[in-house]
């Protein structure tokens, strides 16, 4: 991907344009990152406390009873939001979906293991593991050979 920048005082607003031959998950991506100045702040809560999480600490995020909960080394906190309201943003923070009640963290990955099925069996820096179901094992893959953006 080429990108241009230029940079001119006698513009009166910023303005990017982007040129492609089709559209892809990728421009969706870069456009959901240009559109998002302030990220909202993503909250745990723990035994009553609230908590303010860093997207960079957080392996994965799950959907399990209705609920929402963010799993932060061997401690997991319930979110008060719903599952795509995070993955939004996440996303900007290299986060994917895993599975249709999972979204997960690519930079806290530290390695794979094949199923039987065709899942993936993800391991987290921290030694937490949750699966990628098929669907979403190549989109991972590609995203991870690439680096991420």
């Amino acid at each position: 991907m080429k990108v241009n920048i230029d940079i001119d005082e006698n513009y009166e607003e910023d303005s990017i344009t982007i040129k492609a031959k089709e559209w892809s998950e990728e421009l969706e991506e870069i456009v959901k990152v240009i559109k998002k100045r302030k990220q909202p702040r993503l909250f745990g809560v723990e035994s009553d406390q609230t908590v303010l999480l860093a997207p960079e600490e957080i392996d994965f995020i799950f959907a399990e009873h209705r609920k929402i909960f963010a799993t932060v080394k061997d401690r997991q906190f319930e979110i008060k939001m719903k599952l795509y309201e995070v993955e939004d943003i996440l996303i900007p923070h290299e986060f994917m979906r895993f599975s249709k009640s999972v979204i997960g963290n690519l930079n806290r990955i530290a390695r794979f293991e094949l199923s039987f099925n065709g899942n993936l069996c993800v391991y987290f820096h921290s030694g937490n593991r949750e699966y990628i179901s098929r669907k979403y094992v190549g989109p991972i893959k590609e995203k991870l050979i690439k680096g991420g953006q």
